[in-house]
């Protein structure tokens, strides 16, 4: 079964110096249609205004993965982590027992698009941690690769949770499939650009859920980033 969900549906937040569109409930937004897929719980579209960010707060029981777009998202953490975010690198930040963080784009001149992506872990607690690596754009080009895993496969950052996380770049008649198995669960999100995702159109925003199909293909894109999602019901 394969379900759309267009960019204009999600939940959209303006705090000025934040604007933000979430797929899944979060804040003020409630969708009971739309609180989590899996263990999927929070893909939100951040543009946050030069000069501006989240000051210090706290998470805890969720792996929260950074996706930056464009711009640079500057990272410090109660683990004593401090990092800038560029397009390219993935960020993950298992908050377990607790953990206080804060995010700021510094760059005087333009915004920091990212994407904030919550994934509940299989087991509450443990320790918090931090992981960030660069996945170059030939790596991705014209295939769906490997950045996020429960076990680090192929230089991916780790997660808690038996979920994996693919990222593409697509033009003309690149193409690429990827296998879901029995029970599981696939999610698309197309972060810019358009592709042809199992036969629907997809532009930038969209997202598609995907129970008991056996592949993910994306073909035809158009200046496309593809996320696409392995989860366990």
């Amino acid at each position: 079964m394969l379900t759309l969900r267009p960019a204009q549906a999600r939940g959209h937040a303006d705090h000025g110096w934040l604007k933000s569109a979430h797929s899944f409930s979060f804040a003020d937004y409630h969708d009971p249609q739309h609180v989590h897929f899996g263990p999927l719980r929070v893909i939100n579209e951040d543009r946050i205004a030069a000069g501006t960010g989240f000051g210090r707060h706290g998470h805890r029981d969720m792996e929260i993965v950074s996706y930056v777009l464009d711009g640079a998202l500057a990272h410090e953490d109660s683990m004593g982590n401090r990092a800038s975010i560029v397009p390219g690198e993935v960020q993950r930040m298992s908050a377990g027992t607790g953990v206080q963080h804060a995010e700021f784009n510094h760059n005087p001149g333009g915004e920091t698009h990212f994407l904030q992506i919550w994934i509940i872990p299989q087991a509450p607690g443990g320790e918090p941690g931090y992981e960030q690596r660069l996945f170059a754009p030939e790596e991705k080009r014209g295939r769906l690769r490997l950045v996020m895993s429960p076990d680090g496969a192929e230089g991916s950052v780790t997660v808690r949770q038996d979920a994996r996380l693919y990222a593409g770049l697509f033009d003309a008649d690149e193409s690429a499939q990827l296998p879901l198995a029995g029970g599981r669960l696939g999610y698309v999100h197309m972060a810019r650009g358009r592709a042809i995702v199992n036969g629907h159109a997809l532009a930038a925003g969209d997202a598609m859920k995907l129970i008991d199909e056996a592949e993910v293909v994306v073909e035809n894109g158009q200046q496309a980033e593809v996320l696409v999602f392995d989860l366990p019901r």
